[in-house]
């Protein structure tokens, strides 16, 4: 790592200052985020910030009596700095969902999510809220198609619900009635409340009909414009976990081996998109290679996305999912650590030496006593006290930084002024 000058130290240790005396005192939800070119930006001053995953959330909720899990998880992660939180906006079918059946909702499912939605504000996080899921997990994609398939749709695959004219009225009509949603408790509309930061179309859209990533590029079209129609406050994104297509072939290279029918460069060349996310599982990916290896496909995956997002696509990234597995061999919290440190630093000194990325989030936290919910990334803040401090770590980092740069626009501000004023 390089030495950080004499003038940057200086900066840096005003920034912390400000940030250890405003940290209690700023109102978090003072403004929509928004974007401006590859840069993130609140209330027209850079935006910072170290986050989380917690899908489970509205699931949880929808049990008053479970409801504390929710709010203990985010007042650990307000006190470890941590300012987003990724986490599902649907639930599809079966026992417990959100929407029973196409239109048809759980409202005291719904009053889960108005749940997360107050406490995020009352913690000071702000919330990405994905609308659907590639997978069966929670219904997503396939339930959507059996859906159609039941009401007589002609349907052959799940890959028919970005194609199918009845499943994208389903998933619209899903998109109309989460945004529109008045809330219950701070009786404010989803689309209008500024703790949402963004929406996400879709957690992690997979098309195998066609590994190009055309198919997908249309209904991202249709689906951006349908829900910037209904709310352009908010900031949107696709899902994508950041698999290359055909646009630019020789991207391909960076991806692990294969397609999955998302195309990195055209999805986010869509003009409602506003920011780029990746995903990176090395150990799902990449099975059987070592740490080493796994860590240097990481470093190139997101270096090569932070490239294109700031050179082709003018546009911030976040990497909205990492994280290390208990269930793999050799793991050991020091493994977890050193993993989740080694993506911290990368996305810092990033962040520090040539901006387009906010910031990146962990998957996953979760409160006490959630084992039924364990995927073997879990993260207990209060039992894991040396991840908490990684992470910690790189929340003081992010907000510190954050000032630093707003400092520094203040003072090209100040001397433009008396250049020219």
């Amino acid at each position: 790592m390089l030495k950080a000058p004499a003038k940057f130290s200086f900066l840096w240790a005003i920034a912390l200052l400000l940030h250890l005396a405003s940290a209690q005192t700023l109102p978090a939800q003072a403004g929509f985020v928004q974007t401006r070119g590859t840069q993130f930006v609140l209330n027209g001053s850079p935006f910072l910030f170290n986050g989380f995953n917690s899908y489970w959330m509205m699931n949880v909720a929808s049990q008053p009596s479970q409801r504390y899990k929710v709010s203990d998880v985010f007042r650990q992660a307000a006190a470890a700095g941590l300012s987003v939180c990724r986490t599902w906006a649907f639930s599809d079918g079966g026992y417990g969902a959100l929407q029973q059946s196409p239109g048809v909702y759980n409202e005291p499912v719904f009053q889960g999510l108005d749940f997360v939605i107050s406490e995020a504000r009352k913690y000071g996080i702000r919330l990405i809220l994905s609308l659907s899921n590639n997978y069966h997990d929670f219904g997503g994609r396939p339930q959507y198609v059996n859906w159609a398939r039941a009401a007589d749709a002609s349907v052959n695959s799940d890959d028919d619900f970005y194609t199918n004219a009845i499943v994208k009225g389903y998933y619209k009509n899903h998109v109309k009635k989460v945004l529109t949603r008045i809330n219950t408790i701070t009786r404010i509309a989803y689309k209008d409340d500024p703790t949402i930061m963004a929406w996400e179309l879709i957690n992690e859209p997979r098309c195998q009909a066609d590994y190009s990533g055309k198919t997908l590029n249309n209904w991202v079209q249709e689906m951006a414009s349908y829900v910037k129609s209904i709310d352009n406050k908010h900031l949107l994104e696709i899902g994508l976990e950041g698999f290359y297509g055909d646009s630019i072939p020789d991207k391909k290279q960076f991806n692990p081996g294969y397609q999955v029918g998302t195309d990195f460069i055209s999805n986010n060349m869509i003009k409602e998109i506003d920011f780029t996310t990746i995903h990176a599982y090395p150990d799902q990916w990449l099975p059987g290679k070592n740490d080493y290896a796994q860590m240097q496909f990481v470093q190139k995956w997101l270096e090569s996305h932070w490239t294109d997002s700031k050179t082709i696509l003018n546009k911030p990234l976040v990497f909205s999912e990492f994280g290390k597995s208990s269930k793999e061999a050799g793991f050991s919290i020091n493994v977890r650590d050193s993993f989740l440190n080694t993506i911290y630093v990368n996305i810092y000194n990033i962040a520090r030496n040539g901006g387009a990325i906010g910031g990146g989030m962990v998957w996953q936290l979760m409160a006490e006593g959630m084992q039924p919910y364990f995927d073997g990334y879990e993260i207990v803040l209060s039992q894991n006290p040396s991840t908490r401090s990684v992470i910690a770590q790189q929340s003081n980092k992010m907000t510190a930084l954050a000032h630093i740069l707003t400092y520094g626009e203040n003072l090209k501000g100040k001397s433009h002024y008396q250049l020219h004023g």
